[in-house]
């Protein structure tokens, strides 16, 4: 992976970590409201070529904008159809900002991060845990340029004390994975996992996806 890929996916990162400078991203779904014309309001979904399927006006870049910037741009390209656009857009589902829960909880999988969105946070939104799970958890974090690092929570210190700082907010494309309980050597299992079991990058950015 070349540094300009890297940077590049750094700034995506960033950028997905904050939600007023979020840059729209291919397989975005975003919202399309005009509050004086609002028969013309319309869900749209980003297209692999970047671009979203309007009424009237057809087709309209949207990825690599933030949502004000293609509201700016379709109150342009419907001024020559509305007399008073007022377009606004928000971002209604967003692939590219998913966490994932993995391992014993009663609904493995994706998730969409929510602002704030702890990792006991993200297990309870998974429907808990299942009677097997063991007290620790395991969150696997990938760097800009795709270099993962595994981090031990203690899910019941994280309960039992919340002040304690045992409860990390998570990240895009962050990986939480809870374990048996029969599991002994937690750092052992850790290497394990994320060296051999993990066959597929879930950290998705730019367009092509990261080595190990």
């Amino acid at each position: 992976m070349s540094p300009e890929q890297c940077a590049a996916n750094g700034q995506i990162v960033q950028a997905a970590q904050q939600d007023d400078r979020y840059v729209i991203q291919r397989g975005d779904q975003v919202s399309i409201t005009s509050y004086l014309n609002t028969e013309f309001n319309q869900d749209a979904t980003v297209r692999p070529d970047g671009q979203i399927s309007l009424m009237l006006i057809g087709s309209a870049p949207a990825a690599g904008l933030t949502p004000q910037e293609l509201a700016d741009e379709l109150n342009k390209d419907y001024s020559s159809e509305l007399r008073n656009p007022d377009i606004s857009v928000s971002l209604k589902n967003m692939p590219s900002r998913e966490v994932f829960v993995e391992g014993e909880v009663q609904k493995p999988g994706g998730l969409s991060l929510d602002n704030g969105m702890t990792v006991l946070q993200a297990v309870a939104d998974a429907g808990g845990l299942t009677d097997n799970a063991g007290n620790k958890a395991v969150l696997i974090r990938r760097d800009a340029c795709g270099v993962a690092r595994a981090m031990p929570i203690d899910l019941k210190s994280a309960t039992n004390s919340p002040d304690a700082g045992e409860d990390l907010a998570l990240e895009t494309r962050d990986i939480v994975v809870v374990p048996k309980s029969t599991i002994a050597n937690l750092d052992k299992w850790m290497n394990q996992y994320v060296r051999e079991m993990l066959p597929v990058n879930p950290y998705i950015a730019a367009d092509a996806p990261l080595a190990f």
